[in-house]
């Protein structure tokens, strides 16, 4: 039974590992459809939100199955609960590169990024792809200094947040209402975006060494 359980647990982050790519894949195709108006690869995103949310579905019920089967204990039930918190926030980041790609629908055949502001929000689609990367790496591998990355893209994607809402709020903005609108919700997708990888990451270094202030440098001496 014990080598049941252990299997039923690597499973959990196997599926874990899987959303996570699949999360990857849907915030490359919905940034580069932003940035280009692809509207195509926009619907390609779109539709395979279902995906996402059917495999954390599926991961939840298995998560839900092991707590009642084997009653987990200690550490094995933190990793369990996690897990769950774990896939509700990549199902999320799932959301949000959903929501960016139907900015790009909406708007199309127009530009979705408003004037003025696509080198942020290029920048903003780089750093969300990189944060999703490393997560994937992170949950795969567990090399806890990984979460170091991810929390200083958060800290770029947060300044460049910060940066768009003082563009659209300044005295020197032409943008309509409608592009205002547009910049503000995209920024808010982007941020939140990264703001989930970063709650992913706390939970792993957690469980790892049951500090939620561990300190990942140190980890790697």
């Amino acid at each position: 039974m014990r080598e049941v359980f252990h299997q039923s647990l690597e499973d959990v982050q196997s599926r874990l590992v899987e959303i996570a790519e699949l999360v990857t894949v849907a915030i490359e195709k919905a940034t580069t459809a932003f940035g280009t108006s692809d509207v195509a690869l926009a619907e390609e995103v779109i539709d395979a939100d279902s995906v996402i949310d059917v495999k954390a579905n599926e991961l939840d019920e298995l998560a839900i199955e092991i707590l009642a089967r084997q009653q987990p204990v200690a550490r094995d039930l933190r990793i369990v609960v996690s897990a769950l918190r774990v896939s509700a926030s990549l199902e999320r980041m799932g959301d949000n590169a959903e929501h960016i790609a139907q900015l790009t629908r909406m708007r199309f055949p127009e530009r979705a990024i408003p004037k003025g502001l696509k080198s942020t929000f290029t920048k903003m689609g780089e750093l969300d792809v990189e944060v999703a990367r490393v997560l994937t790496d992170l949950l795969r591998t567990q090399d806890l200094t990984l979460a170091d990355a991810i929390r200083n893209a958060d800290d770029d994607i947060d300044e460049l947040h910060a940066s768009v809402f003082e563009k659209v709020l300044s005295d020197s903005w032409r943008g309509e209402a409608g592009a205002t609108v547009d910049a503000t919700l995209a920024s808010r997708y982007h941020e939140r975006f990264a703001d989930h990888a970063v709650s992913v990451a706390k939970k792993v270094v957690y469980l790892a060494t049951g500090d939620w202030n561990a300190d990942t440098d140190a980890l790697a001496d």
